[in-house]
């Protein structure tokens, strides 16, 4: 809901269902695996990709991206930053996503082409949501922050005091291991 509107008693859905999206997930492993487990109670079809793919469950292969782009209501990268991966969203791939599709980039920011990226948002061709972004720290007048269907997180999920404590945890209960 839209705070502002509810204190008025308008109210404003923000968002859609997950029932019945297709949402691909570019860099499918331990986190891939973690964000589908979480997408499965919302009746969310997975595509999976990665650099070897396997059977069980299916993952395909990378070099798969440009046919199973146009399939996805959703695309998620949460692929490393290598030689490879950077630049693998750019102008091509855009294109061959749904009008309105949503592009969710956890990964790096050089993995998506900024520049392609904010002419698609200029023209309302595709939304993000950017937790990382190309380049990083961004400047305060960098065209991402005012670009329509732009959202951009501050890449700091994980700064809770809870999260500190258990990071804090875990090095000391893993430190024998060393």
């Amino acid at each position: 809901m839209n705070e502002a509107g509810v204190q008025v008693g308008q109210y404003q859905i923000l968002g859609e269902d997950l029932a019945g999206k297709t949402v691909l997930i570019v860099g499918y492993g331990s986190i891939g695996a973690a964000i589908e487990t979480r997408l499965k109670p919302f009746g969310a079809k997975i595509l999976r990709l990665a650099r070897n793919p396997r059977k069980e469950p299916e993952i395909v292969a990378v070099t798969d991206l440009h046919r199973l782009l146009p399939q996805a209501d959703i695309v998620v990268l949460i692929v490393p930053l290598t030689p490879e991966t950077r630049g693998l969203v750019g102008a091509a791939e855009i294109s061959l996503m749904k009008h309105g599709g949503l592009l969710v980039n956890a990964a790096r920011g050089p993995v998506v082409v900024t520049e392609a990226l904010i002419e698609a948002l200029e023209q309302h061709r595709i939304r993000a949501v950017l937790d990382v972004t190309d380049p990083e720290p961004l400047p305060a007048a960098h065209a991402l922050w005012s670009a329509p269907n732009c959202m951009i997180t501050p890449h700091v999920g994980s700064s809770t005091p809870e999260f500190i404590h258990r990071a804090f945890r875990f090095g000391a209960d893993r430190r024998g291991v060393f």
